[in-house]
């Protein structure tokens, strides 16, 4: 019984499936996205904590998505790579780290709705009430709103997670390149109608939150401009909201991906690897969006550069 307990806490995990021939390239790829999104990320952080210019509300918000990245993919890449190079019917994790894997993940990826919600808001606020945006988006009301984006994250997840691990469980194999909440309450044999609800449910409620506040966002800024005749302000708000959206979309397309991929059988091995680009795409592309995208952050990474 004791040797049983101990077997049921080490469990086998598929990782990413590649094939002898290609796991050097894979490896090599993965590594260098990892070290270019820890780089950029954690570069646009420095940056902007140490420009007393840059410390405005907007930035600081640049700053959690930035911060959102390096977690996620931290969550995620390390041990993606560490298992490369190992035979697939030799993979292992414990328990308990499979769980802090797939708390990281489900983290990660609602921080990113939350937060880009918090960023629409502060758009909507200094294109439709430009006069007002000083006095309404504060420094403190960034730290506030910010707080808030992430704490609803959490108590949504770990919600998520504690219906999971609450179960018992009576299966070692998770068929999937890294632990999330699917993989776990796959794990056991008891009634799982509750997990899939409250599942379904809070991921409803934070995409159809986060899709409405957008698109209502955007529309009114949308108003707002076509009704204006300043076209330096409906320039400014193009360039903005555009870099807004794009963040937004390919976030959208990273998540949607997998979902539909996965409903092909056929397709089943190419929506496990499309299920790493959440992690992985969106922040890598987000710091270079954001660097290209805005004008003040073009100039201050290149003053940098030149510096250097």
């Amino acid at each position: 019984m004791e040797n049983q307990t101990v077997n049921m806490d080490r469990i086998s995990i598929e990782g990413l499936k590649v094939t002898s021939s290609s796991s050097v390239p894979a490896f090599v790829l993965l590594l260098l996205t990892y070290i270019f999104i820890m780089v950029s990320n954690l570069g646009l952080v420095v940056l902007i904590s140490m420009d007393r210019s840059l410390q405005q509300p907007m930035y600081l918000l640049f700053c959690n998505m930035s911060v959102n990245d390096v977690f996620g993919a931290t969550a995620i890449i390390p041990r993606l790579l560490s298992s490369i190079f190992t035979p697939i019917a030799e993979r292992y994790v414990y328990y308990i780290s499979c769980v802090v894997q797939a708390y990281a993940a489900h983290f990660h990826a609602g921080t990113s709705h939350t937060v880009l919600m918090v960023m629409a808001f502060d758009r909507y606020v200094a294109i439709c009430n430009p006069l007002r945006y000083a006095t309404i988006m504060t420094n403190r009301m960034a730290v506030k709103l910010s707080a808030g984006a992430w704490l609803v994250a959490f108590f949504l997840v770990a919600v998520l997670l504690s219906l999971a691990i609450r179960l018992t469980r009576c299966r070692r194999v998770i068929v999937n390149p890294f632990c999330d909440n699917a993989s776990l309450f796959k794990l056991s044999c008891q009634n799982l109608l509750v997990n899939h609800m409250y599942g379904l449910s809070s991921a409803v409620l934070l995409l159809g939150s986060s899709l409405c506040s957008v698109t209502l966002t955007y529309l009114r800024i949308a108003i707002v401009c076509l009704s204006s005749k300043n076209k330096t302000l409906n320039s400014k708000a193009l360039q903005t909201c555009a870099t807004h959206l794009s963040v937004y979309v390919i976030m959208l397309v990273a998540s949607f991906t997998p979902m539909i991929i996965h409903r092909r059988p056929e397709w089943a091995d190419s929506g496990k690897v499309a299920s790493v680009l959440f992690h992985v795409v969106p922040p890598a592309l987000n710091p270079l969006i954001y660097g290209l995208q805005c004008k003040e952050l073009r100039q201050k990474i290149v003053k940098f550069c030149r510096t250097v």
